[in-house]
């Protein structure tokens, strides 16, 4: 299948009103694996398969996005790219996972995946791993977080799942809402209005706060 009979099919798929959110299977298991974890705590791999520790993100606001190349929706890279562009320095990030499950709407290797983004959007909001959003087997642990802490799951490509700046899901956008819609940037710059939480001790500092050097222990990270 081409990349151009893909899109076309995509965008009938789309049409016909695909893309409302997908509930997240209760699983009593997952629920209290992630019930006390920071979205910031958490790490992945970026397009190119490099280790990418999502601590570095700490403290700022973040758009969850699984995107597909030749999808009916595709034209939303655009959107989320101006987005990018317009909010970064006011600490919004935005963070693309490339998933194929959707139509089959992404099925580039992340070269091609790359080369499409840069040539066709000039995309420059961090790119990660492609990944599976689906519940069951092989789903990401990305996704098996935001679907216990949201409810809500992909259910379609470029839903937005929104997260605050102490790491924790603020809510959930279908594909259907734009990058522009208002509903979203109310949301974020909401956001963005928040202080970003104080640290918190290591287990380790709060251990040894008050104690000085001389008892052979760290007081500081």
């Amino acid at each position: 299948m081409t990349r151009l009979t893909t899109f076309v099919a995509g965008a009938i798929l789309t049409a016909l009103g695909l893309g409302a959110a997908v509930s997240m299977p209760e699983d009593a298991k997952a629920a209290a694996r992630w019930k006390d974890t920071s979205f910031y705590s958490l790490t992945t791999k970026s397009l190119a398969g490099e280790p990418v520790d999502l601590k570095a993100y700490e403290g700022k606001v973040t758009l969850v996005v699984n995107v597909a190349s030749a999808c009916g929706l595709t034209p939303q890279y655009e959107g989320l790219e101006k987005l990018h562009r317009e909010l970064k320095d006011k600490d919004l990030v935005i963070i693309g996972f490339p998933s194929n499950d959707f139509g089959g709407q992404e099925p580039g290797t992340p070269e091609e995946i790359r080369t499409f983004c840069t040539t066709k959007y000039d995309v420059t909001f961090p790119l990660m791993e492609k990944v599976q959003t689906k519940a069951g087997d092989g789903q990401s642990e990305m996704y098996q977080f935001l679907g216990t802490r949201t409810g809500k799951l992909p259910g379609w490509n470029f839903a937005k799942h929104l997260i605050g700046r102490d790491g924790q899901t603020i809510t959930f956008f279908d594909s259907k809402v734009k990058p522009d819609a208002k509903e979203l940037r109310e949301a974020i710059e909401k956001a963005l209005a928040s202080k970003a939480p104080a640290k918190r001790e290591g287990k380790d500092e709060k251990k040894d706060a008050g104690k000085g050097p001389a008892d052979g222990k760290r007081t500081s990270p």
